[in-house]
């Protein structure tokens, strides 16, 4: 990615920071420099905000744009901003119209319309972004939600639910496959929303069985962050029994108690997530789970709390992503009675605690087996189940699926030497 985009947040922002850079280059603004802005918490916000006072600083003559969630929902503070010289909305950032009239002098300061209005996936027929790394490569096939979490601000960043048409995605998995990728991640904002907006409505699991069939090229697919309780039949069939599909499952489950994922709007059960991992596992047993999880949601009690942790060991939880609860303006948790900041850095720390234990006992589960590997650079290698296993500089060749054996684990990091 070249400095003149800095990406915060999510990979979806990253994904598209990468088009809004060929945009930039198409136009010839070559002064021009935009921070993709996340919106997710307050503290992103803020890193927000920090990194244009930063590129205003280091850059003075050069032209400024906001753009991304937090630009969409809270455009005029933006454009308050002495820093800034242009504001985009989520959508206008795609369009590469938008920078040819900037560069052509002809640009109102403000461009950000409705997201709700959205029907279509803002990607689709955008160039493929180019990636930094050679081995794997994102591919975005969503977009917005049509949930209303309760401590969620995103989907007044991202608008309701829209998927790219499976022809389109076949289509650019089968050319960043020739260009040497040999994994590709579906992503969205909503991935297991994939379809429900197309005529005729889709599933999940029909993309994946559409690409798996037209696009034998593809060597590896992995999917972003699903739902629990949205997970089709058809997808769930297709994790559990296709190999190239990996055997890993990052699920956005928030919270171990019943009451509390009640109080964020959540539409799964603890038990629906108990069922589903203990589905996946009894169809592949080498599957390995990751989970999204929140720690001091207001009205969070410690025995709640400890529902959260024994959620790790129930589910078989091996990767975790822990957030620790912060009120987002505009959210209806952000007007719940809030549990102490004490409380909610502890249990952060708790869990996190917990996740650490259970990478380690991967990685030692790891020791005198011969894994599969995708080759990330001349040191690092990764598996199927997302593993990051340290190789030594000079065996492999990144980019390349080869085999490694793993001769001891270092704390939560396997240490393999190539297969001969």
């Amino acid at each position: 990615m070249s400095r003149q985009v800095i990406s915060l947040g999510c990979r979806l922002n990253s994904y598209e920071s990468g088009i809004i850079q060929k945009h930039i280059k198409a136009a010839g603004l070559d002064d021009a420099f935009v921070v993709n802005s996340c919106a997710v918490t307050t503290e992103a916000v803020r890193q927000s905000r920090q990194a244009l006072r930063r590129l205003r600083r280091d850059n003075p003559d050069a032209t400024l744009i906001a753009t991304g969630c937090a630009a969409q929902i809270n455009s005029g503070e933006f454009a308050d901003m002495k820093e800034v010289d242009f504001v985009f909305g989520n959508r206008e950032k795609m369009q590469a119209s938008r920078f040819r009239a900037l560069a052509s002098g002809d640009s109102p300061r403000v461009q950000v319309d409705d997201i709700m209005e959205a029907t279509q996936a803002s990607e689709a027929g955008q160039p493929l972004p180019e990636f930094n790394e050679r081995a794997r490569a994102f591919l975005q096939v969503q977009n917005g939600c049509n949930h209303r979490c309760t401590f969620c601000i995103i989907p007044f960043g991202r608008g309701n639910a829209r998927s790219m048409p499976p022809r389109e995605v076949a289509a650019r998995a089968r050319e960043l496959a020739r260009k040497g990728f040999s994994e590709i991640t579906l992503t969205g904002v909503d991935l297991t929303a994939y379809g429900q907006d197309l005529d005729p409505p889709m599933c999940l699991g029909d993309l994946l069985a559409h690409l798996l069939d037209a696009v034998p090229e593809a060597q590896r697919l992995r999917l972003s962050s699903l739902d629990a309780i949205e997970l089709d039949p058809l997808a769930l069939e297709l994790i559990g029994s296709e190999k190239r599909l990996m055997p890993h499952v990052h699920l956005s489950l928030q919270s171990g108690d019943d009451i509390i994922l009640k109080r964020m709007k959540r539409r799964h059960s603890r038990k629906d997530a108990i069922d589903l991992c203990d589905r996946l596992r009894g169809r592949r047993g080498d599957i390995v789970f990751g989970a999204d999880l929140i720690a001091g949601f207001p009205t969070e009690t410690e025995e709640m709390f400890r529902q959260t942790e024994r959620l790790v060991d129930e589910c078989g939880l091996t990767w975790l992503h822990v957030f620790a609860f912060s009120p987002r303006p505009g959210t209806p948790a952000a007007r719940m009675p809030p549990t102490p900041s004490a409380q909610i850095q502890e249990r952060a720390r708790r869990l996190r605690e917990l996740g650490g234990n259970a990478a380690r006992r991967y990685a030692q589960s790891l020791v005198g087996t011969s894994q599969e590997v995708l080759v990330e650079s001349p040191a690092r290698a990764r598996n199927g189940q997302y593993a990051l296993i340290e190789i030594p500089e000079g065996d492999a060749v990144a980019g390349r699926v080869m085999r490694a054996h793993i001769k001891e684990a270092r704390g939560n990091t396997p240490i393999g030497v190539m297969a001969s």
